[in-house]
């Protein structure tokens, strides 16, 4: 699993050097810091920089402050999310609010030591990221007019999440009722589990289903030929994709599963995350002519994949992305000399968020059981990825963690897909390959209630968080006009806490 994210999406930074009263104000990017605690168990331990960002185009005194948090990412990408390009942005600008980015730690440039080793990863938990929350709100002060006066016994803070940090979000108010005035999770993805096979089970129902039926036919091969091959039809197999110097047959059945995540990143308006489509046009079209249901077959789809990842920048970019520039160091997985293991410079992110993978979440995306459809090889299970946490971290793990213990203690902890906190929305999307971690898993009997409600439209991974994405489909746009009608009636029956009573 690549991990989940947020969408990010593009901004003119030109454009949002807004004014007030006739006066300039700072562009969206400029960074602000927070002296957070190390420790929130031990405050002797004192304090580092946590980064964060403000939209003061909307604020005026008295209205909500709208956090955001930038989840398992360098915080940077998502400035974004200032602007009314997206539903913080938007709702800011109906309720005169600001919105707060900030930067999760361990992530981008807030660490507290400074580097990512096992040692310093002690204090990087879920629960220290749920109580940085508390004392940022308690102790900030913010560069808006009056930004020493909006603690949340006196202004209403909203918090806003998507995907992992929309779980954060969801655990954050189960933890800490009252904290916040209301919350809103998209694809917040509660329920840890270990083995997320489904992720390519929702993927395998929505996609071209000519495609599917070719990938599903080529994983069928690709599993025989590993279980019952010769060692030279093995290597054949290998260097028809252009793998033939992966060692491990495990790694190269999981190096055919990347293109597959680029499902999450679709969208429902016109833009550039087209990849994956761009991946079944070279599988499903030969001589201008386009598949039926049933695909072309074996023989076409194993030479047209191949050639996809051979000869194209696919396979090169999914390791640029995990900062690892050589091909074979990146999808070797079996050296724990390895620069994947041992690089623990900061902002790294894969490597602080293999951390939670590994401790608290899982989030294992396997082949499907035998009795399903697959689209990933079944060889690749969690396992496979459960071994790798002793290479990321042999003080932590001199052996494989039980994630399916770490994941049942997440849900017991923080509620899982049985939250019923009041003021929090969850809005999911059918297409979200995350889904079934999400209150909106299929077979939920968690079927929300006003006020905390449940909204789900057709789009994908966070969809909703994207104001194009609502003037695209109309079941996106319902679901952000509802959030905007559960969120103005409950700022509306916010008081300061000193007017609680009253």
């Amino acid at each position: 699993m690549r991990g989940a994210a947020c969408p990010k999406f593009k901004w003119s930074r030109t454009k949002w050097l807004t004014r007030r009263r006739g006066e300039p104000l700072p562009p969206l990017d400029t960074v602000y810091h927070f002296d957070q605690l190390i420790d929130h168990d031990d405050p002797s331990l004192g304090t580092f920089q946590q980064r964060y960002w403000v939209a003061p185009q909307y604020y005026q005194p008295g209205g909500p402050i709208l956090l955001m948090n930038g989840g398992e990412g360098d915080a940077t990408e998502l400035i974004a999310y200032l602007t009314n390009y997206t539903i913080t942005g938007w709702l800011a600008e109906k309720f005169n609010g600001t919105v707060v980015l900030i930067e999760h730690r361990f992530f981008g440039e807030s660490n507290p030591y400074p580097n990512l080793s096992a040692e310093s990863f002690r204090v990087h938990t879920l629960q220290q990221s749920i109580d940085d929350y508390e004392y940022f709100l308690k102790n900030v002060q913010l560069p808006i007019p009056g930004g020493d006066q909006v603690g949340p016994d006196k202004a209403p803070w909203i918090l806003f999440g998507g995907s992992y940090s929309g779980a954060l979000a969801s655990y954050t108010m189960y933890n800490k009722p009252g904290l916040f005035a209301a919350g809103y999770a998209s694809s917040g993805v509660v329920e840890a589990i270990t083995d997320y096979w489904q992720y390519y089970e929702i993927v395998r129902q929505f996609m071209p289903q000519n495609c599917s039926a070719d990938i599903q036919a080529v994983i069928a091969h690709v599993d025989a030929t590993l279980e019952s091959g010769s060692e030279a039809e093995i290597q054949s197999l290998k260097d028809t994709f252009g793998l033939g110097n992966v060692t491990h047959n495990v790694d190269f059945a999981w190096a055919l599963e990347g293109v597959l995540t680029l499902w999450q990143n679709l969208q429902l308006a016109p833009g550039p995350n087209d990849t994956f489509y761009s991946f079944c046009d070279a599988l499903e079209v030969k001589d201008g002519e386009v598949a039926g249901e049933d695909g072309w077959g074996l023989g076409h789809a194993l030479a047209a994949w191949g050639s996809y990842y051979k000869d194209g920048p696919f396979l090169q970019n999914e390791c640029d992305s995990l900062g690892i520039s050589s091909l074979e160091t990146c999808l070797n997985s079996y050296d724990p000399t390895s620069d994947v293991y041992t690089n623990i410079t900061v902002n790294n992110w894969y490597r602080s968020w293999r951390w939670l993978l590994c401790n608290e979440i899982g989030f294992w995306a396997s082949g499907a059981p035998e009795n399903m459809p697959t689209l990933v090889s079944r060889l690749v299970t969690p396992s496979y990825f459960e071994s790798q946490c002793p290479y990321y971290f042999p003080e932590a793990f001199p052996v494989p963690p039980d994630t399916d213990a770490r994941t049942a203690l997440t849900n017991k902890r923080y509620g899982g897909w049985n939250v019923t906190t009041e003021r929090l929305i969850f809005a999911n999307g059918l297409r979200d390959p995350w889904r079934d971690t999400t209150v909106a898993a299929d077979g939920s009997t968690n079927l929300g209630s006003d006020l905390n409600p449940h909204l789900l439209g057709e789009g994908f991974h966070a969809s909703d968080m994207s104001i194009l994405e609502g003037e695209a489909n109309p079941s996106v746009k319902e679901v952000q006009l509802k959030a905007l009608q559960y969120l103005s009636q409950w700022l509306s029956e916010w008081k300061p806490s000193a007017c609680a009573s009253a």
